[in-house]
């Protein structure tokens, strides 16, 4: 059996990754929420957690504790996986937007936003660019 297969078998049940990492269940729930790990699901909905989950419980326990908020968590976390996807096609269609919009464009999405509503998991424009529109 090959080391990588090894380390990314699910074994440990949450409890057992609690008292590995020192984390509450809600703590590791949060964390699964936000899709920073992925444990695999038993037939019984269970959760079953790998050596690499558990290590990256303990690197995600490490940043929060110097302080790091879950964006800068996610920044730091994520783009190991990013790599990956993008060799696999499996970019998402928001990554291929242009950087900067112009103000008839985002106005454009903004009004689209508020119309249909924002998607789960999508970050809204609301945030942050609604203040171009507005002079302080």
């Amino acid at each position: 059996m090959s080391e990588e297969l090894r380390r990314n078998m699910p074994l440990f049940p949450i409890g057992t990754v609690m008292t590995l990492t020192d984390l509450s269940a809600r703590q590791i729930r949060y964390y699964e929420q936000h899709e920073l790990i992925l444990p695999a699901r038993t037939s019984g909905n269970q959760r079953l957690f790998s050596y690499n989950d558990v290590e990256r419980l303990l690197e995600i326990k490490k940043l929060i504790d110097r302080g790091i908020n879950m964006a800068g968590i996610k920044q730091v976390i994520r783009p190991a996986a990013k790599p990956a996807q993008e060799a696999a096609g499996m970019t998402d269609e928001n990554e291929e937007q242009p950087k900067e919009l112009t103000d008839s464009e985002l106005y454009r999405r903004l009004k689209q936003e508020l119309v249909t509503g924002n998607r789960r998991g999508q970050v809204s424009l609301i945030q942050g660019e609604l203040s171009r529109f507005f002079k302080i």
